[in-house]
C-alpha cells in the first residue's frame, strides 16, 4: 500500500522563501556571528542592502510610472493607506505597552506600519481575484518609490529616540546605502535594464539571497546582546494577535473606503490588496539602517506580518475570484481593468 503524504491546503501559501528565512533565523540562533565574522557579515549586509535598491531603481520603468499617474485617485489612495491609516494605527498600539507589548516590540510594530507596500504579491492577489491589475502595478511601485523617502522621514517623527537614536547620521547612512544606489540604478537602467530583464531569475536569487544576509545578521546582533530573552511565547502571542487585528482592520477599510470613495469593483480589489500589505524585501534593510544594533526585535513584527499577510490575502483573493461575474462597471472601463488569468503567488516581496 502507499500512502499519500498530505499536503497542505490550496490556500496556504507555504513558499521556499518563507521556510529559508525561518532557517535563517534558526541558525542566527543556533550559530551567531561573533567577532571578526560579524564585521564580515555586517559589511557584507551593508553591501547587500545598498545592492537591492541599486536593482528597485534600475527595474522600475520611469516611463510606466509616469503613465500610471492617469489613475491618481487610486494611487493616493493607496498611499493614504500605506502612509498615513496604517502609521495612525501604529501610534495606536502605544496604548498596549506594557500590558500587551514590550517597548522594544511597539517599536518594531509601528516601524511595521511606516513600510512601504509590496509589488509582486499584490499583483498577484490582485490577478487572482480578478482586479485592475495595471493599477497594482503602478500603486505598489509608487508606493515603494514613495517609501525610500517617507519610511525613513517617518521613523524619524515618530520612532525618534526608539529607532535606535535617529540623527543626522542615521539619514546620511539612508541617503547613502538606500537613496544613492536607487537613483544610480535609474540613471543606468537605459544600459542595464535590458541585462536585467534578461535575467529575473538569477537577479531574484540575488534579491532573496540579500535579505537573508540582513536577516542573519541583524538576528545574529540580537542573540550576542541577548535580546531574545526579552520575548517571551506569551508575548509572542500577544503581538500575533495585534497584528492580526491591524490587517483585519487594514483589510475592511481598504475595502469599504474605497467603495465609499466611489471606486469600481476592479480598482477596489487593487485597492484592498496593495493598501493592506507591507514589504519585507524593502522593510529589512531599511530597519538594519534606521534601528542599528536593535534591528532583531525591531524586524520581528514586520516578518511574522508578512506571512500573515500572505496567508489571508490568499483565502480573499480566491473568494473574490469564486464571485458571480459583477456587471462591467464603467469606472472599471476608465481605469484600465483587464481580465488577466490568474499568476501564482511568488509571495516574498
Amino acid at each position: 500500500m502507499t500512502r499519500r503524504i498530505p499536503r497542505p491546503p490550496s490556500w496556504l501559501p507555504v513558499d521556499a522563501y518563507i521556510l529559508a528565512l525561518a532557517a535563517t533565523v534558526a541558525l542566527a540562533a543556533l550559530l551567531p556571528a561573533r567577532g571578526t565574522a560579524a564585521d564580515v557579515a555586517g559589511a557584507a549586509s551593508t553591501g547587500a542592502v545598498s545592492l537591492l535598491f541599486f536593482l528597485y531603481g534600475a527595474r522600475l520603468s520611469t516611463a510606466e510610472a509616469l503613465d500610471g499617474l492617469k489613475h491618481w485617485r487610486l494611487h493616493l489612495t493607496v498611499l493614504a493607506c500605506t502612509f498615513v491609516l496604517f502609521p495612525l494605527l501604529g501610534l495606536a498600539s502605544a496604548g498596549l505597552v506594557p500590558y500587551v507589548l514590550t517597548p522594544e516590540l511597539q517599536a518594531g510594530f509601528l516601524f511595521l506600519c511606516l513600510v512601504p507596500s509590496t509589488i509582486q504579491s499584490s499583483i498577484a492577489f490582485t490577478s487572482i481575484a480578478r482586479g485592475n491589475v495595471p493599477a497594482a502595478i503602478c500603486a505598489g511601485s509608487f508606493s515603494s518609490l514613495a517609501g525610500i523617502l517617507l519610511t525613513p522621514l517617518l521613523a524619524a517623527l515618530l520612532l525618534g529616540s526608539t529607532g535606535g537614536g535617529f540623527s543626522a547620521d542615521s539619514l546620511l547612512k539612508i541617503v547613502l546605502q538606500l537613496l544613492v544606489p536607487f537613483l544610480a540604478g535609474q540613471l543606468l537602467r537605459r544600459w542595464v535594464g535590458g541585462f536585467l530583464a534578461r535575467h529575473k531569475k538569477v537577479l531574484g536569487l540575488v534579491d532573496r539571497g540579500s535579505i537573508l544576509l540582513v536577516v542573519y545578521t541583524a538576528f545574529s546582533e540580537g542573540m550576542v546582546a541577548g535580546v531574545w530573552h526579552q520575548v517571551t511565547p506569551a508575548r509572542l502571542g500577544a503581538l500575533l494577535a495585534a497584528e492580526g487585528v491591524l490587517l483585519a482592520l487594514m483589510l475592511t477599510l481598504s475595502w469599504y473606503g474605497a467603495r465609499r470613495l466611489g471606486f469600481g469593483r476592479a480598482d477596489r480589489i487593487a485597492i484592498q490588496f496593495a493598501g493592506s500589505k507591507k514589504s519585507l524585501a524593502a522593510g529589512l534593510p531599511m530597519a538594519t539602517v534606521i534601528f542599528g544594533a536593535h534591528a532583531s526585535l525591531a524586524v520581528l513584527p514586520l516578518m511574522l506580518f508578512h506571512q500573515m499577510q500572505l496567508m489571508v490575502c490568499a483565502v480573499i483573493a480566491k473568494r473574490r475570484f469564486r464571485d458571480p461575474e459583477p456587471p462591467r462597471d464603467p469606472a472599471d472601463s476608465a481605469s484600465g481593468a483587464l481580465s488577466d488569468p490568474p499568476v501564482t503567488v511568488a509571495g516574498s516581496r
